[in-house]
């Protein structure tokens, strides 16, 4: 399975603005907007591709989504 790494932005603040400020990278399966920790996020959102996990550039990311994407792993 693909998965994506995606942006959920500081509140107020939208994607498609030029200095939009990352809170959190969550982890989703492929395209879908909703990340495996269940937050709904903007299709728009910035992603990155899955093997940024665990570094700098998906800091900081969200603990649930680490998880699930752990134990989502194949053995």
């Amino acid at each position: 399975m693909d998965f994506t790494i995606r942006a959920e932005y500081e509140a107020g603040q939208t994607p498609g603005e030029p200095d939009a400020r990352v809170a959190v990278w969550h982890m989703s399966r492929g395209d879908d907007p909703r990340a495996m920790c269940g937050a709904d996020l903007a299709k728009e959102a910035a992603t990155q591709p899955e093997d940024a996990w665990g570094t700098d550039a998906a800091h900081p990311f969200c603990s649930v989504c680490g998880a699930a994407y752990i134990r989502s792993l194949p053995r």
